[in-house]
């Protein structure tokens, strides 16, 4: 790691094939903790490559547990964190409307490294037991609509840095491997990063996929669609920016999607939306992250169409019985 790192110094960038081998040698534990603080420091430092992400996540993928979703047509709705906004639990709970209007739902998801509560935190804040039982994952499915997949259950790999990242409690590039490393491989993402630049990076990676996909950066710095601005979106068509008013949307105030100050807090706004007894603003957010979610599985869909059929899963109580179910088994 030592001459790696001499390197990386000087600005050198790495292959596919070596950032690939350098991420499996990680997982071997090769390393110590401060070779790989460095390490993670060079790329908060300078921008990752297509080459190295690509690399780190083919590595990454290879190393997982995996398990084969793929007689559903599963959508996983995903952001990469750290974006250091301390939002309420936007695409949790986006991913329990879009399974309560009938689609399957392979959530991916990780306890918060920058944030309050991430979607492991909430979900084990509401008794949900982790597994990656692929029989356990497909009953899920069936009586759920959604499975959620615990990323430590899936990459052991990631073990060898747990403790590296929390001790550090930045976003590293693991922030921005999370959503590209989904152990199901789902057939649809709806994807949110924290900059423009990582959105374009997973463009450029994505494209040569057969999934459907859609990359969201809002322009000022949410990895969801905020409504606190316009956003990004990149699909296999192209790249959009979407504004709140030609969504016929009203803009909101960043302390209208504020999360509070723990997991606790962050678990009563969860279920107070999921109960229906969200604010304008709350509802608009999550609806709007649903109906675009709905549209990257089918481009066929309208918004207006999309947006409805989010606003009967959440207000129709179909999205709590969801969470309520996926609790139960």
């Amino acid at each position: 790691m030592k001459q790696i790192l001499n390197e990386l110094y000087q600005h050198k960038r790495l292959s596919k094939s070596e950032a690939k081998q350098i991420l499996i040698d990680i997982a071997a534990e090769k390393y110590n903790d401060a070779h790989l603080s460095s390490f993670m420091t060079v790329f908060m430092m300078r921008p990752i490559t297509v080459d190295e992400l690509a690399g780190f996540r083919e590595a990454l993928k290879e190393l997982a547990i995996k398990v084969d979703l793929s007689d559903y047509n599963t959508i996983d709705i995903v952001g990469t964190g750290g974006d250091g906004k301390d939002t309420f639990n936007i695409s949790t709970l986006t991913s329990f409307i879009v399974a309560g209007t009938g689609q399957k739902v392979a959530k991916h998801g990780n306890y918060s490294v920058s944030s309050k509560s991430g979607s492991s935190d909430m979900l084990e804040s509401f008794g949900y037991e982790f597994t990656n039982d692929e029989a356990t994952l497909k009953n899920h499915l069936e009586k759920a609509n959604i499975c959620f997949l615990h990323a430590p259950k899936f990459h052991p790999a990631m073990k060898a840095v747990g403790p590296t990242r929390k001790a550090l409690a930045l976003k590293t590039f693991f922030n921005m491997l999370g959503p590209l490393v989904n152990p199901s491989s789902p057939q649809n993402s709806m994807l949110g990063t924290f900059n423009l630049e990582v959105a374009r990076l997973y463009n450029y990676i994505l494209q040569e996929e057969d999934s459907n996909y859609g990359i969201i950066h809002a322009l000022d710095g949410y990895d969801e669609i905020s409504l606190t601005s316009g956003f990004k979106l990149f699909t296999k068509e192209g790249e959009q920016l979407i504004n709140p008013e030609d969504l016929e949307q009203k803009r909101i105030l960043q302390s209208d999607i504020y999360g509070g100050d723990s997991v606790e807090a962050a678990a009563k706004i969860f279920k107070n939306i999921l109960e229906g007894s969200g604010t304008e603003a709350q509802n608009n957010v999550v609806l709007t992250n649903a109906a675009f979610a709905l549209k990257i599985i089918d481009s066929n869909k309208s918004f207006e169409t999309a947006f409805e059929e989010a606003k009967d899963s959440l207000l129709g109580g179909r999205a709590k019985e969801c969470l309520d179910k996926l609790i139960m088994n």
